[in-house]
């Protein structure tokens, strides 16, 4: 049996009448990388908070590496990496200052210190920046920094918020490439993001709102599992006033977007009917194709299920 290295149940946090995360339970696998979705403001930090210590729950339990949240923090600490929303670096430290201090904090030796930023930042791409003031670099390069800081000492646990909120797509991809080899030597990824095209990294994911998870489990599970509807992209000679049209049509079409010089329609109607439904609006189109959901249409689509 696989090794659990996250659990949650029913944990909650409120901060005076607000309820900022709800009841929250899941589980995550050693080796995993666990995904955690949805929009600014749905929970995802203040979980992440409360299971680094950072934040005592209001009700509910937590375990990470086998110690509770609420009574074993420093045990915690001692086995987790953690890279915030917020650079947590020192601007007037360097590149190599900054790594060195939080070896230090984790315990390492002078010896293992050398040792692991020599690995560290050739994995990182940094070792050109070592000897540069962080408040010198652009913020791409302090993203790395940060990541850099999390992982020197070699966690267990690696808890990821918004790792890539403002970079660009190379940036991205270089960071997943990352997590990917940290899950295959056996470290376990807890990441947030609001990137739903991330996800197809993701062994498991959750999708969060309003502080709860409306839906958890691997892509595929939640893909099959939701969308019986069907989904189409439809080229149109005039995309806004087929969306103008088709908008109105709320007892048929559950939803539609506009993509260029096409609309994206989520529907119970098959193809017949939407053509019918398309040809008596005296909308013109040249071609329509039934296509794969997204997380993005998944997401969007188990909102307006919550909030009907």
């Amino acid at each position: 049996m696989q090794e659990i290295s996250v659990y949650t149940n029913n944990l909650t946090k409120k901060f005076g009448d607000f309820i900022a995360v709800d009841n929250v339970s899941f589980e995550v696998k050693k080796g995993e990388i666990y995904g955690f979705l949805g929009a600014n403001g749905a929970g995802k930090t203040t979980t992440i908070r409360m299971l680094c210590g950072l934040l005592k729950p209001t009700s509910g339990e937590g375990f990470v590496c086998g110690f509770n949240i609420n009574e074993n923090v420093e045990d915690i600490k001692k086995r987790i990496g953690y890279m915030s929303q917020k650079f947590s670096l020192y601007n007037i430290l360097t590149v190599k200052e900054n790594l060195e201090f939080y070896a230090g904090i984790y315990g390492l030796d002078n010896i293992l210190i050398k040792e692991r930023l020599k690995k560290i930042t050739e994995k990182i791409d940094l070792t050109e920046n070592l000897d540069k003031l962080v408040e010198d670099l652009p913020g791409g390069i302090k993203q790395r920094v940060a990541l850099a800081c999390a992982i020197i000492h070699e966690p267990d646990v690696i808890f990821l918020d918004e790792p890539t909120a403002g970079v660009d797509p190379i940036l991205r991809k270089k960071f997943w490439n990352i997590i990917d080899e940290l899950s295959f030597q056996g470290k376990t990824i807890f990441v947030t993001t609001h990137y739903m095209d991330e996800v197809e990294h993701c062994h498991r994911i959750a999708l969060m709102n309003e502080g709860k998870i409306i839906k958890d489990g691997s892509i595929d599970e939640i893909k099959k599992q939701f969308f019986e509807k069907n989904i189409y992209e439809i080229a149109v000679d005039n995309p806004v006033e087929a969306y103008n049209i088709l908008i109105n049509k709320k007892n048929k079409i559950r939803y539609i977007s506009l993509h260029g010089p096409y609309i994206h329609i989520i529907t119970s109607l098959n193809k017949e009917q939407l053509i019918q439904l398309i040809t008596v609006n005296n909308i013109k189109f040249t071609e329509l194709n039934i296509s794969e959901p997204t997380m993005e249409d998944v997401f969007v689509s188990l909102i307006k299920k919550q909030d009907m």
